[in-house]
């Protein structure tokens, strides 16, 4: 089987609701360079959604209202549990999710266009539910740097989610949107393991990296909370006091975790990748997530899809807490404003 160097996987799963493949026929853009004669080139096509607003209906999400300004991912992270959704657009959830990639050109425009809706009433939204906001192409395409624009000047107040230093880029408007108290940024880091990144997530910012983003954000004053997700059973969770050590160090004042989520086609894609890449960890690897689900490799059931049941579910539970007393995290809520809210923000400026 064909090994793709910068790829979670080589794989492309069927797609459980249709038989047959779409063509990509509106293909505008390639950005990366590193993608040689032979290798998936990354195809990026344009989104038409005529609404931006994702509506969360899970108890286990802290959050109702998500933007996802892409969807598919170059991140190309093998454990994402985003990756099933990409078969609802007709693509599949395996190589397309990281090489057909839908961009929302637009999103910033439909944000602007539900906040002056009568019926729209301030609240936290979050960057993103199913896809990395700062994902590459972003460097060169500004949606979410554009849809942070738009928060600012409606006083809305933001959450984000990502794995990408690129963040870094628009600390100018996040530095703004903390002064009114409207932002709070989570960094995720599954491992300090480089060389494990480099397999399970290989188009992110490196662990260091991202270290250093919180460092930079925290200096900046900005709340930053560190994700340890997903936490893959005998693999990464033995890096869990690590990790949670360094991220009090580089200025995180919360932490929080979830265990590997393998929805649908992401289990083939998982036992797949984790045979190929720790061949001598497999069976204990499985085994363990097993005995996290009932015996199974994945179950669904809100209130413990995201931590897992049993004996080692709970030991992970207190390692984690431990660490966070330890290192002094988890004692500051964050509480964003959703008061200064402004839905005709021009008509204020024909007064000023």
């Amino acid at each position: 089987m064909k090994d793709f160097k910068g790829r979670g996987t080589e794989l492309n799963p069927g797609n459980r609701f249709i038989d047959i493949k779409l063509e990509v026929l509106d293909e505008y853009l390639e950005h990366t360079k590193d993608e040689d004669e032979g290798r998936p080139q990354t195809q990026f096509i344009n989104d038409n959604s005529k609404s931006i607003l994702s509506k969360n209906d899970s108890p286990d999400l802290g959050f109702a209202y998500s933007i996802n300004p892409y969807r598919g991912c170059e991140h190309g992270c093998i454990y994402c549990y985003a990756r099933p959704t990409h078969e609802y657009l007709g693509f599949l959830s395996g190589l397309d999710f990281e090489t057909k990639i839908m961009v929302k050109r637009d999103a910033p425009e439909l944000l602007e266009k539900g906040f002056k809706s009568k019926s729209y009433e301030p609240q936290v939204i979050v960057l993103s539910g199913n896809t990395d906001c700062y994902q590459p192409v972003e460097r060169k395409l500004q949606i979410t740097r554009r849809l942070l624009e738009v928060f600012l000047k409606y006083k809305n107040p933001v959450g984000i989610i990502t794995k990408n230093s690129l963040i870094e880029r628009d600390i100018d408007i996040l530095t703004e949107l903390n002064k009114l108290n409207l932002v709070a940024v989570t960094i995720s880091i599954p491992t300090l393991d480089k060389q494990i990144a480099s397999v399970m997530e290989p188009r992110t910012s490196t662990p260091s990296r991202r270290l250093q983003t919180v460092e930079t954000l925290s200096k900046a004053g900005i709340y930053v909370n560190v994700n340890i997700a997903p936490i893959v059973p005998g693999l990464t969770d033995d890096t869990i006091p690590f990790v949670i050590k360094s991220a009090a160090e580089a200025g995180a004042k919360s932490a929080a975790r979830v265990i590997l989520r393998l929805p649908w086609q992401n289990k083939e894609l998982f036992i797949n990748w984790v045979n190929k890449n720790f061949p001598e960890r497999a069976n204990k690897i499985l085994n363990r997530i097993k005995n996290l689900r009932d015996g199974e490799l994945y179950n669904s059931d809100w209130g413990t899809r995201m931590r897992g049941e049993g004996e080692w579910a709970e030991t992970v539970k207190q390692i984690f807490r431990i660490n966070c007393e330890r290192y002094n995290l988890n004692n500051i809520n964050v509480y964003l404003r959703t008061d200064l809210f402004d839905n005709f923000p021009e008509q204020g400026k024909l007064f000023q």
